[in-house]
């Protein structure tokens, strides 16, 4: 017994020993830990630019990370059976989880230990004699070593018991995985049961779609209703001649078939009813708005920020749409009017300026906002159109002048090919193309007949009025030739002077302030300001152009001012009390049309054969173009025309084609906030400060 305490105490000597000498070793461990710092090493990448300064080397750049992913799905739909519709689904979660592991260590500082912790050791009898000291042995020698000493874990501690007595711990409910039943049920065991299938066969499958296949295909459909139509109503004919070649007839049968025709008649006269006409039109639209969505939005809310900060004040035009037709292909646009009552609706007159090649007809397609890719409806003429105007106060009346001097009226609410009016008299309509075309629009006139005046290349200007069932006309004016070395008023025009002939009138546009009061452009390049009360003479000559004048503007705002443009290349604005331009601007290629802006006085757009748009605003620079472009590639522009409403104007073309432009904030600045709000004193106070710069013979060189 004492061999053996002698050999625990010896053991437990060597144990204490050892443990004071590895104690220093730890503190210094422990304190070289502590000192460590963190040593900065700077690498130099491989493609880093050499001779870079020091302030160049430290300037932070910062880079914004996201945690958005991009795998994520987005727009996602499902379809819901009880409303009949896709309904979209919240935006998807943004989280991608790499790495997921349940935690199994608790903090030790809480009172709650975890569920697979050692549970701490139960009282026993002979727990007490363990941890009592030992009694000193006999003789007086001191108490003998244990053999062995177990160290508890540090994890768990094993705390003393109070008393002998003491109970079995009770363990404490874990939040985390804790879960109270209300009642006991049966769990079924999970069973795992494989099934093989085989895959669905797959077919690889590809096909084109285009709107003419599509027609095609429906076409077929139509056709073969059509024949299985004949077929059902060939056996019903020969099913009533079986019946009626016997002794009885079947009342029963021959209801029957008759309910059948019923039921096929109704759903003929569903497919062709206006209601279902005008669903379909809605739905055509709908579709090409959002086909075409990104150019609406930019026709209703695109700015440029950019204008603002040109210190010239010039702008730019936003192409749009371009309108064109399968029927005008490589056709001439001879003219564009805007409808005075839809302002998104406007009509295209087709024809040509090659006088070799009239033999192909006429074409008048209507076109809308709304659906920019089709005509709303067309109409076809046996002669090229030359040009047309929709009636100011009736806007379902349009007016069409043909190549072969004749013409008609259309209403465009019958959407048929026959005019309601045509002058087919060969002694009654003019002999040569008839070039423009403009409706009376007087408020005097309420109770008097619907009258429209036209000018041609024979030479004269005449009224067309409509009467009960023909077109009825009367002379108003003939263009006689006139001297072009009349330079003033005083100058008298007498018989040596006045050539004998007439003038092919090109052109001509009635005074909005005066409805008497009109101005003609010719083929000579004269321009003359005339009268409807007083038709035997001119009352002002201007020796305007020196080639053909190609149209004459009145000023919407001035009743003192008109423009003219001229295949010489220049437009030149006028004023009618003086034979002088006051501006002329050469614009270096034969110009088409002329069109003056409806929101300022002193804005108007031209057009010329080499493919450019110009825009003039005077009150910003009298010299140049605020803004210019070119429409089209080898090809010629031949009309003009601005929206009453919308900051657009539309450019025809030689090929069949019809592109709309938005104007830029620079190339619509206007002096109220819309065009209804301005006032026309204003504008006119602007035109006449120019006209006043203008008249200066030194102002402009």
């Amino acid at each position: 017994m004492v061999n053996v305490q002698a050999a625990a105490k010896k053991k437990k000597e060597k144990a204490e020993k050892k443990k004071e000498d590895d104690a220093p070793a730890e503190e210094d461990a422990l304190s070289e830990v502590e000192d460590l710092e963190p040593i900065e090493v700077h690498m130099v990448p491989d493609d880093q630019i050499k001779g870079l300064t020091e302030e160049q080397l430290s300037e932070e750049f910062t880079k914004a990370l996201n945690a958005n992913n991009p795998q994520a799905p987005m727009n996602q739909v499902l379809f819901d059976f009880a409303l009949g519709q896709f309904v979209p689904m919240p935006p998807s979660d943004q989280i991608a989880v790499h790495f997921s592991m349940q935690e199994t260590i608790i903090p030790t500082q809480t009172s709650e230990p975890a569920p697979d912790a050692p549970k701490p050791a139960e009282a026993s009898p002979a727990a007490p004699a363990a941890s009592e000291p030992e009694r000193p042995a006999p003789g007086g020698s001191a108490p003998a070593e244990p053999a062995a000493i177990v160290d508890a874990p540090v994890e768990a501690p094993v705390q003393p018991p109070d008393s002998p007595n003491t109970q079995k711990a009770k363990a404490l409910k874990n939040q985390f995985n804790f879960s109270e039943r209300a009642s006991q049920t049966f769990n079924n065991p999970a069973r795992d049961r494989m099934v093989a299938t085989e895959p669905p066969p797959t077919v690889n499958f590809s096909g084109l779609c285009s709107q003419f296949i599509l027609f095609d295909a429906y076409l077929a459909i139509f056709r073969e209703g059509k024949e299985l139509k004949a077929q059902k109503d060939q056996q019903q004919a020969s099913t009533r001649k079986q019946h009626s070649e016997e002794d009885g007839e079947d009342p029963a049968s021959d209801m029957i078939i008759a309910d059948a025709d019923d039921r096929d008649e109704k759903a003929h006269k569903i497919m062709s009813s206006d209601a279902m006409k005008r669903a379909m039109k809605v739905m055509e639209r709908i579709v090409n708005l959002n086909a075409e969505e990104d150019i609406f939005h930019d026709f209703k809310y695109f700015e440029d920020d950019n204008d603002k900060s040109r210190e010239d004040g010039a702008g730019f035009f936003l192409p749009l749409w371009r309108f064109a037709s399968p029927k005008a292909k490589r056709r001439t646009v001879t003219s564009i009017k805007w409808n005075p009552h839809y302002p998104d609706m406007f009509a295209v007159a087709f024809g040509s300026y090659d006088f070799m090649q009239q033999s192909g007809g006429g074409l008048i397609c209507c076109y809308s906002l709304k659906n920019t890719s089709h005509p709303e409806f067309s109409f076809t003429t046996t002669s090229g159109i030359m040009c047309l105007a929709f009636h100011p106060q009736h806007p379902a009346l349009l007016a069409v002048g043909l190549y072969d001097g004749s013409v008609c009226v259309y209403d465009v609410r019958l959407k048929n090919n026959m005019p309601i009016y045509q002058s087919l008299d060969p002694k009654v309509k003019h002999t040569d193309p008839v070039w423009e075309v403009h409706w009376q629009s007087s408020a005097d006139d309420i109770g008097k007949e619907i009258n429209f005046f036209s000018v041609s290349a024979d030479g004269r200007v005449t009224d067309w009025i409509m009467s009960k069932n023909e077109l009825v006309n009367e002379e108003i004016m003939e263009l006689k030739l006139v001297s072009r070395k009349v330079t003033n008023d005083q100058t008298e025009i007498d018989d040596e002077r006045t050539m004998v002939g007439l003038a092919g009138g090109t052109c001509f546009d009635f005074n909005p302030f005066s409805e008497h009061l009109f101005v003609v452009g010719t083929d000579e390049g004269s321009i003359h300001t005339c009268s409807k009360a007083y038709n035997s003479q001119y009352l002002t000559n201007f020796a305007g152009h020196h080639m053909a004048v190609y149209a004459v503007k009145w000023n919407p705002f001035h009743r003192g001012v008109f423009l003219s443009c001229s295949a010489d290349w220049t437009v030149r604005l006028w004023e009618s009390t003086t034979r002088e331009p006051l501006l002329s601007f050469d614009l270096g290629s034969a110009v088409g049309d002329i069109a003056w802006a409806p929101y300022s006085s002193t804005a108007f757009a031209a057009v010329t054969a080499d493919g450019k748009v110009f825009l003039f605003d005077l009150n910003v620079n009298k010299y140049e173009a605020v803004g210019q472009q070119r429409v089209i590639k080898k090809g010629k522009l031949t009309h003009v025309v601005f929206n009453s409403i919308d900051p657009i104007l539309l450019c025809g073309d030689d090929r069949g084609g019809v592109m709309s432009l938005k104007l830029s904030p620079n190339l619509r600045r206007m002096s109220a906030k819309t065009i209804k709000e301005i006032k026309k004193d204003v504008e006119i106070a602007k035109l006449d400060a120019i006209m006043a710069i203008a008249a200066k013979k030194d102002a402009f060189p």
